[in-house]
């Protein structure tokens, strides 16, 4: 029986059962042994690109209903959804699917390519015209932010303003400072950044007592590395 809405629990035993989400020791760029690692370059099913894209929409139909409310909200009339090139290219194109199919609203998307366009309609960006409009940025991880900021960097040569992000995995890790790169982003920003799985998920499922198959020593390495590095 395939999941119809979203949830962490599911979300999770769907990446694990498609090795997108692996438990064991892994080296990171920082030189951190991780207890787990998370690689968007594999959510390459169309049973995976869906639940992700129902996660990112439910996120997004509960933020348009939280602005409908605002009537000064500048996002309150419409939806404007952003890829970063190029794994958020089939996220944005699944969840503005997921959007009019589940909730009924009629999103606009748009992506970037990281090649300048000299032909054509030229230019870097492609679908949505952002110009004027508050934009929300899809993306799976973030780990330094230096990706996000460049893609925020286009979005407002381009006239748009960043309404908020949503990413599938917060490691809810600290960087070289004392906080994640979500956290640096929302100071520097101001706007709201949201995560459908975080790493607490990943040790609440660990943990849960109704799986059929549990792990105390990788629980215990989970909960080691969250203390040790934890936001």
């Amino acid at each position: 029986m395939h999941p119809t809405s979203f949830s962490s629990h599911n979300f999770i035993q769907l990446a694990l059962d498609n090795k997108v989400l692996k438990f064991g020791e892994f080296v990171l760029k920082s030189g951190r042994i991780s207890p787990y690692f998370f690689n968007a370059g594999l959510l390459a099913t169309g049973e995976m690109l869906s639940l992700l894209a129902r996660g990112y929409a439910e996120a997004l139909a509960e933020q348009m209903a939280t602005n409908n409310n605002d009537a000064d909200s500048a996002s309150s009339k419409e939806l404007v959804i952003f890829g970063a090139a190029y794994k958020g290219i089939p996220f944005v194109a699944a969840t503005a699917q997921a959007l009019w199919l589940h909730h009924g609203i009629n999103a606009e998307w748009g992506y970037n390519r990281k090649e300048v366009k000299t032909h054509g309609e030229g230019g870097n960006l492609v679908g949505a015209d952002v110009s004027n409009k508050s934009v929300w940025i899809l993306d799976d991880v973030i780990t330094a932010g230096t990706a996000m900021r460049e893609v925020i960097d286009i979005l407002e040569q381009a006239g748009a303003s960043v309404a908020g992000i949503i990413v599938a995995l917060d490691r809810k890790e600290k960087g070289l400072a004392e906080h994640s790169a979500i956290q640096e982003l929302v100071a520097t920003l101001q706007v709201p950044v949201r995560a459908l799985v975080n790493m607490d998920d990943l040790i609440g499922y660990l943990a849960d007592g109704n799986r059929q198959h549990k792990d105390a020593t990788q629980l215990a390495k989970m909960q080691h590395y969250r203390a040790q590095y934890g936001v």
